[in-house]
C-alpha cells in the first residue's frame, strides 16, 4: 500500500477566518418582509414568473426540502399544486440589507480584514479581535445573533486556518448542520477527514465542469486523489493553475485579506438579455445604441476613457452559431457619438441580415483617466467641444432626474430597452417602486 502524502503544516499561515453566509437570501428577506420565520416560510424568488423559463434566484429552506426546488430551478419545474409563494426579486431591498450585515461586520472586524465576496457572503479575519470579543466560536454567535436580532436573519458561518478552509467549511458543513449552531470549522489537522472526503471535483471550490472531465481523464475522481497526484505532471497539464489545484487539495491557501489586491475596475460592460428575439437591424442597432450611452455615462461619472470598443451579439437559441464577439481599438475618448458610431460599425461589419438576436453586450477596455479635451483631427475642434458641453449637460440632467428623463427618439420605439433597463438592478427588478 503507498504512503499517504501529507503536508508540514508548521510553517503555513494560520488566521482565524470566517466565511459567513445568509441562509437562502433572498428568499429570507422577502420572508422577513412577510413577518414569516425564514427557516419555515416557502417562499422562492423567481426572475421573470409570468414566464414559464422564469429561473428560481433562491428558495427558502422549507422550500428546498419539501420540493426539491432550488437555485437555478425552472417555474415549469415547479410541482402545480406546490405550496410556494412565488415573488419577484427586488435587487434594491437585497442591496440595502447587505449593507446592513456590513455595518454589523464592521463592529467586529478592521475596514480591511472584512473582504466582500458576493452579496450575501463576506470573508472577515478575526485574528486581531480576539482581546475585545473572545474566541472565534464566541465572535460567530455574537453576529449571528445580532444579524438576528437587528435583520431576522440567520447567518451560516464557516472557521478555518485561511480563506480557502473557511469557505469549504461553509459550504460542506455550516450550511446543513442546524444543531451546531450553523457553525462548521476546518482546520490543517482535519484536512484527511473534510477536505480530502469532497466529491464529485466540482463541490470543490474552484473546479468547474471542464476541469474536472480533464482530472477525470486522469484518472482523479476525488480530492484526495487530487492531494496524492504527482505534481510534476499536474504542471505539466494545467500549468500554473495545477499547482494551485494541489495545494488547494491540501488545504493551503496563503491569501491574506488585508493584502487581497482589489483592481480598479479594467473595463466597464453592459449586457442585456432581450424580451424576445430581435430580427429587425434598426431595433437591434436602438439597444446598441442606448446601451452605448449608458456605458459612456458610467466612463464620464468616473472621469475615464476608453481606446477599446466590444460587442457581443448572441444569435436565438434556435440558431446554430451562437453569434459574435468582435473588438477594435480606437482614439482614446468618452463621446457618446463617437463610440456609438464605433459600436455601430462593428455591428453591421459581423450581423447576419436577418438572424435573430437575444443578447446584447457593450464593453469598453483600455480605461485611462482623462486628462484633457480630446480633440479630433477629423472633427473641428468648435464641434468637438459642441459635443462634450452636449454630453455634460445630458449626464447632468440624468443624474439629476434618472436616466430616462432624456432618451432618444428611437428609445421610445417597441424595440427600445432603456426605460425598461433603468428599473432593474443586476439585470432583475430593484423591486424599490413607491
Amino acid at each position: 500500500m503507498d504512503e499517504i502524502m501529507m503536508m508540514d503544516y508548521r510553517n503555513e499561515p494560520r488566521r482565524d477566518i470566517m466565511c459567513i453566509d445568509a441562509k437562502s437570501f433572498f428568499a429570507s428577506v422577502e420572508a422577513v418582509e412577510r413577518r414569516q420565520h425564514p427557516l419555515y416560510a416557502r417562499i422562492a424568488v423567481v426572475s421573470k414568473p409570468d414566464n414559464q423559463g422564469g429561473l428560481v434566484l433562491a428558495s427558502s429552506p422549507r422550500v428546498k426540502k419539501e420540493y426539491g426546488v432550488k437555485t437555478g430551478t425552472r417555474i415549469y419545474e415547479i410541482p402545480k399544486k406546490a405550496n410556494i409563494e412565488i415573488v419577484e426579486p427586488r435587487m434594491a431591498v437585497y442591496l440595502q440589507k447587505n449593507m446592513e450585515i456590513l455595518r454589523i461586520f464592521k463592529r467586529y472586524v478592521a475596514k480591511e480584514d472584512l473582504l466582500v465576496y458576493s452579496i450575501d457572503e463576506s470573508f472577515l479575519d478575526v485574528t486581531k479581535s480576539h482581546k475585545l470579543f473572545g474566541s472565534t466560536h464566541d465572535i460567530a454567535r455574537k453576529i449571528q445573533n445580532d444579524v438576528w436580532r437587528e435583520l431576522g436573519l440567520v447567518l451560516t458561518v464557516g472557521i478555518g486556518d485561511n480563506p480557502l478552509l473557511a469557505k469549504l467549511a461553509l459550504d460542506h458543513q455550516a450550511k446543513h448542520d442546524e444543531k451546531n449552531g450553523f457553525i462548521g470549522e476546518w482546520r490543517y489537522e482535519d484536512v484527511s477527514e473534510t477536505v480530502w472526503k469532497i466529491r464529485p471535483l466540482t463541490e470543490f471550490w474552484g473546479i468547474g465542469g471542464k476541469t474536472e472531465a480533464k482530472l477525470n481523464r486522469m484518472g482523479i475522481r476525488s480530492i484526495g486523489e487530487l492531494s496524492q497526484y504527482n505534481l510534476r505532471k499536474l504542471k505539466n497539464n494545467f500549468g500554473v493553475i495545477g499547482e494551485q489545484l494541489f495545494f488547494h487539495a491540501h488545504g493551503i491557501d496563503r491569501t491574506l485579506l488585508s493584502e487581497v489586491y482589489k483592481p480598479k475596475s479594467t473595463s466597464f460592460s453592459r449586457n442585456q438579455i432581450l424580451n424576445r428575439d430581435y430580427k429587425d437591424r434598426h431595433e437591434i442597432e436602438v439597444v446598441i445604441r442606448e446601451m452605448t450611452d449608458e456605458n459612456v455615462a458610467r466612463l464620464r461619472k468616473n472621469y475615464l476613457m476608453t481606446g477599446l470598443v466590444k460587442l457581443y451579439i448572441g444569435y436565438s437559441r434556435d440558431v446554430v452559431q451562437g453569434g459574435f464577439n468582435q473588438q477594435m481599438k480606437i482614439p482614446v475618448t468618452d463621446s457618446s457619438k463617437i463610440l456609438k458610431e464605433h459600436m455601430i460599425y462593428l455591428f453591421y461589419k459581423h450581423y447576419e441580415e436577418n438572424t435573430p438576436v437575444r443578447t446584447v453586450n457593450v464593453t469598453f477596455g483600455k480605461l485611462k483617466h482623462k486628462q484633457s479635451l480630446q480633440l479630433n483631427l477629423f472633427e473641428p475642434a468648435e464641434e468637438t467641444i459642441q459635443n462634450e458641453e452636449l454630453d455634460q449637460t445630458i449626464d447632468h440632467i440624468r443624474r439629476k432626474f434618472g436616466y430616462t428623463s432624456l432618451l432618444h427618439a428611437s428609445s421610445l420605439l417597441d424595440g427600445g430597452m432603456a426605460r425598461f433597463r433603468a428599473k432593474l438592478v443586476g439585470g432583475h427588478r430593484a423591486g424599490d417602486d413607491k
